[in-house]
Parts: structure tokens; C-alpha cells; sequence
């Protein structure tokens, strides 16, 4: 049998390494012999001197994509390497880190290499990883800098810095350019090191890869242990996992510093709360591009974490909801006549109701909307429609998966409570069998859903004598074990599961 890890380089002769279980392989034969065209489930590490566009570098990687072989870069990290912008915008996520490992560093120049996500001084490897699952290439080069910046108060970053009367925060890193590296641009004196990384690399990867049962297919479960108001609980984690091993789905659970092992698995579930300026987006727009099975899809983030956005889609399709403002600053003054007061005021990217607030007199509806308009251009209001509950439809792949009554936190207008002085109070949650569901909230929940797709939405929505009204579409909706999950039971976990294995075999006929 093959080895499932292929090492591409423009000659295999100048690869000096022996690597276990790693098979060396030159570009032109990867490009050219047919036995890797009609191979599967390989991963290939690109190690060509270059990646500009139509290079051999950058074929190695596009062809392996179309082989599905998973290639390290892929396309999508050979462009995003090409972009400063992009490279300067994604590398704000690991700041923290850049200024704690370079804060000993007394020049105001450094060089940090990246083999296989790590670097030769272990108090630099933190940061290697970091820049390694950002940008997944076997072979980086980053060149930081120290610059002065200006910002009005308050701390900056974890970096030494010196500030004067003005605010202007000296001596702090920036990185100024990330690229690959060819083999000969690793120095001499670095090979050994390399070829520790290397092994641990692959090493790492082998150990990770070892199942006690051989799966279908593999699927990445999306989590942050430390979040304190995740979309699912362990115990529903637990159900993903033991319905994904009934269907020949291996599950495994993965991090944020995980985006360079993202391409090891055929899909992704997503459960963590998504945005768009968030690394679940990025997850999501990389497995969608690398053409794995995902939820949340990237489209679907994009439409359903910004309210303006559905407010302008629900409206323009008919679908009912409450009497509605998109506001700007030239309109605030017209919101109590056009919604009413109480008004609800809505941040367009908020989650967990905590970027809403209710005013109910006009002045303090205006300072609630130029409030929020200093964070956003845009913002909703929205007319008060004060009930007991609100109703939550799930549905995935167009079709109902559950549905739930979201009771209001005692004393709140909201379902949940958020205070600075105590944890976030809840009203509770009833799970209602899809059968006993009025026909409204059905028909309108599942209309509203369909607008964004065929993934996995919650859509949320008010009974008004006898009408419903959509208030809102989520991706990535709660499903917590013990809750939203007590009428339909483990057949949610089923559909759940199912819908990633008849995508994931349609993939495989060769079906869109």
C-alpha cells in the first residue's frame, strides 16, 4: 500500500531527509503520472520553490485540490500569502502572542522561520504555531518590525511599550511581510532542525489519524471548551460523536489553533457562536472552498449574523415581521413614529440579545440609536411585540428538525438575563413535538429559513393571535442535550449526522 502522505519538491533527489511513512515525489511526475491522478485520500505537502501563479508550485496544489488530495498550501493560502492586507488583518488574531515572544527581542528587526509550524528557539514555537494555522504552509519565512503607533488610552497589547504625553504607544511588533520558503532558503545550520520538525510533524499527524475503528469519513466538530454560552453542551457533543461512529463518521473535536489540520477531514460542523470578523468564519469559508461538507456554510454566516441583511430579505419576500426600521443617522428622530415605542433597538452582528435594548420614551430612544450608531452605520429598530414566549424552529436541509418554546427570564422582557453582577439568567426552555406545532410558525419558519439555504438555522419567531412573526434567522442555532432536544429526541442527532453522510456520498458520485 501507497503511502498516504506525499512530499512534493521540483526535484525528489534534493529532499535529503528520510521520513517514515512520507513518500518524495517530484512536481512533474505528481503533475504528469497518472498513479496520483487516480489515488485517493492522500495529503500532499507542496514544497516547491514557488507558488506564483501557474508556476509549478501553484499547479501542484491546484491539481491536488481537483484529486482531492488535500494539498498544504492549498490555493486559498497560496492568495491569502499574496495579500499584505490580508496577511497584516489575519495576523492581528495572534498580536497577543507576537509581542509576549518578541518583547525580549532589544533590535528592532527579526526574522522568524516556520518549519512545519515551528521554530528553532522553543520561546518562539507559540508563535510559530500560530502563524502556521493562520497561514498553513510546511515552509514560512515572517519578517516582524518595530514600529511606533498612535492610539487614544488604554493599554496596548502585551509588548513593552513607552508612551508619552500624546499617547503614542513606541517600540511595538509588527509583521511586515509572511511568505513561503523554498528548501534551499533554509539555512545550512537549520536542517537538522527541520528534519525534527518534519518527523514530528508527520509523526503527530500518524498518531492523530490512528482510530480504533476505520471511519467513512472524518468530520471536525468546531468547539471552544472555555465558552461559557456555546451553541451545544457536552452532553449533546457526546451524541454528535456517538451518531457520527453509527453512520462511519469518525468526529473529532477541534480549536481555533487547528485551522492547519482543517483539510486532514471531509467536513466540518461548526459549534461555536459564528461571525463574520471571527475565526469560526474563517473555518467555515476555508472547508466550503476546499469543497469539504460544512455547517455553517459561509454564506449562511454572512446572512444571518447581520440583521440589516434579513431585515431587507424577510421584507422583500413577504415573509411577516414586526413593523421594522433600518436606521441611519439621518432617521433617528423617526423611530418612535414609524415602530412605536416601546422600540427595540438591534446592533446588526449582535448575538445573545446582548446588542439589544427596549426604550420606551422617545429621548431615551434616541440616545439608545446614536448610542449603538457610533459602533454601526446601520442598526434596526424594531416594534415591541411583548409575549410569554418565543417560538424556535429548527431546520435543517429545509425540513423541520424541532422546535421549542424560549420562555421570558423571570422579570425580563428578554429569554435571557445579562447582568455585571451575576451569570446570565435563562427563563427556560420547553421542546415542543413537531406534531403539536401551530401551522403558522411551521409554514413561516420554514419560508424564512429556506431564503438563506440548506443548512442548519433557528429560526426565531412571535405567536400574535394566531399569526407568525419571524423575528430573527440564526445559523448555527442552540441544540443542547436535555433541551431542545426532549420532544424529538435522538433522531435529531440522526438527521443531524445523516445530512453530512449523504452530502459526503454525493460527493463521492461525483453529485453536486
Amino acid at each position: 500500500m501507497s503511502p498516504r502522505i506525499v512530499l512534493v519538491i521540483e526535484q525528489a533527489s534534493h529532499w535529503p531527509l528520510e521520513l517514515e511513512g512520507v513518500e518524495v515525489v517530484s512536481a512533474r511526475d505528481y503533475l504528469t503520472s497518472p498513479s496520483y491522478s487516480e489515488r485517493r485520500a492522500r495529503r500532499v505537502f507542496n514544497l516547491c520553490r514557488s507558488y506564483r501563479y501557474q508556476s509549478l508550485g501553484y499547479y501542484v496544489s491546484l491539481l491536488a485540490e481537483a484529486r482531492d488530495h488535500r494539498p498544504l498550501p492549498d490555493v486559498a493560502t497560496i492568495q491569502d500569502l499574496k495579500s499584505p492586507s490580508h496577511v497584516r488583518r489575519l495576523s492581528e488574531e495572534v498580536d497577543a502572542i507576537l509581542q509576549r515572544s518578541l518583547a525580549p527581542i532589544s533590535s528592532d528587526r527579526f526574522t522568524l522561520s516556520v518549519y512545519f509550524g515551528r521554530n528553532l528557539a522553543s520561546r518562539h514555537d507559540r508563535l510559530a504555531r500560530a502563524l502556521f494555522g493562520l497561514f498553513p504552509a510546511p515552509l514560512l519565512r515572517a519578517e516582524l518590525r518595530r514600529e511606533s503607533e498612535t492610539v487614544e488610552g488604554g493599554e496596548v497589547g502585551a509588548g513593552p511599550t513607552d508612551r508619552d504625553p500624546e499617547g503614542t504607544v513606541h517600540r511595538r511588533w509588527q509583521l511586515t511581510s509572511l511568505r513561503p520558503i523554498a528548501l534551499n532558503e533554509v539555512p545550512e545550520a537549520h536542517r537538522p532542525f527541520l528534519e525534527e520538525a518534519a518527523q514530528k510533524h508527520f509523526r503527530i499527524r500518524r498518531q492523530r489519524r490512528a482510530q480504533p475503528k476505520s471511519y467513512r469519513y472524518d468530520l471536525a466538530l468546531l468547539v471552544d471548551p472555555k465558552a461559557e454560552l456555546g451553541p451545544s453542551n457536552e452532553r449533546a457533543l457526546r451524541k454528535i460523536e456517538r451518531h457520527g461512529e453509527r453512520l462511519g463518521i469518525g468526529v473529532e473535536r477541534i480549536g481555533k489553533d487547528d485551522f492547519s489540520r482543517l483539510l486532514e477531514f471531509d467536513a466540518l460542523l461548526i459549534r461555536e457562536t459564528t461571525a463574520v470578523d471571527h475565526y469560526t468564519y474563517r473555518f467555515a469559508r476555508r472547508a466550503a472552498a476546499s469543497g469539504m461538507v460544512v455547517l455553517d456554510d459561509p454564506d449562511s454566516i454572512l446572512r444571518c449574523t447581520n440583521k440589516v441583511y434579513l431585515t431587507e430579505l424577510l421584507n422583500r419576500h413577504g415573509v411577516p415581521i414586526p413593523r421594522t426600521l433600518v436606521v441611519h443617522r439621518d432617521n433617528v428622530d423617526a423611530i418612535a413614529e414609524t415602530v412605536g415605542l416601546p422600540a427595540v433597538l438591534k446592533l446588526p452582528d449582535g448575538s445573545f440579545s446582548k446588542a439589544v435594548v427596549k426604550a420606551t420614551e422617545a429621548e431615551t430612544c434616541r440616545q439608545e440609536a446614536r448610542r449603538f450608531l457610533e459602533q454601526s452605520d446601520l442598526l434596526v429598530a424594531q416594534e415591541y411585540l411583548p409575549t410569554d414566549f418565543d417560538w424556535r424552529l429548527g431546520v435543517l436541509d429545509r425540513q423541520p428538525l424541532f422546535a421549542a418554546r424560549y420562555r421570558m427570564a423571570r422579570g425580563h422582557w428578554q429569554i435571557a438575563r445579562h447582568s455585571t453582577a451575576g451569570p446570565v439568567r435563562y427563563g427556560g426552555v420547553d421542546a415542543i413535538p413537531l406534531t403539536e406545532v401551530p401551522a403558522a410558525i411551521l409554514e413561516t419558519g420554514l419560508r424564512a429559513a429556506n431564503l438563506i439555504g440548506d443548512g442548519f438555522y433557528g429560526v426565531d419567531l412571535k405567536e400574535i393571535d394566531g399569526r407568525a412573526v419571524v423575528i430573527e434567522v440564526n445559523d448555527n442555532p442552540n441544540l443542547d442535550a436535555g433541551e431542545e432536544d426532549t420532544a424529538e429526541g435522538e433522531v435529531i442527532y440522526q438527521k443531524l449526522l445523516g445530512y453530512f453522510l449523504s452530502r459526503l456520498e454525493k460527493l463521492k458520485r461525483g453529485e453536486s
